[in-house]
């Protein structure tokens, strides 16, 4: 393995995500990712100086809207 493989925007191996890969993972932009952040829909922790998105919170959050958008049974 190289570092390019490594550092793929597509690594699912990582556990803490900068806020533009917790946007490509949602496919969502950069300034939408910060906005659910900042509301708090979108779980950061801090590291050091820097926050980061955990890798399952992007999950949490697509299981969330899909809790949110079923059809009433």
């Amino acid at each position: 393995m190289n570092d390019r493989d490594f550092n793929s925007p597509e690594d699912h191996t990582l556990v803490l995500l900068k806020v533009e890969e917790a946007a490509r993972r949602l496919q969502i932009g950069r300034t939408l990712c910060y906005r659910l952040i900042r509301t708090g829909e979108l779980e950061t922790v801090p590291v050091g100086r820097l926050r980061r998105v955990p890798a399952d919170a992007v999950t949490e959050f697509a299981a969330k809207l899909r809790r949110a958008h079923r059809p009433a049974a």
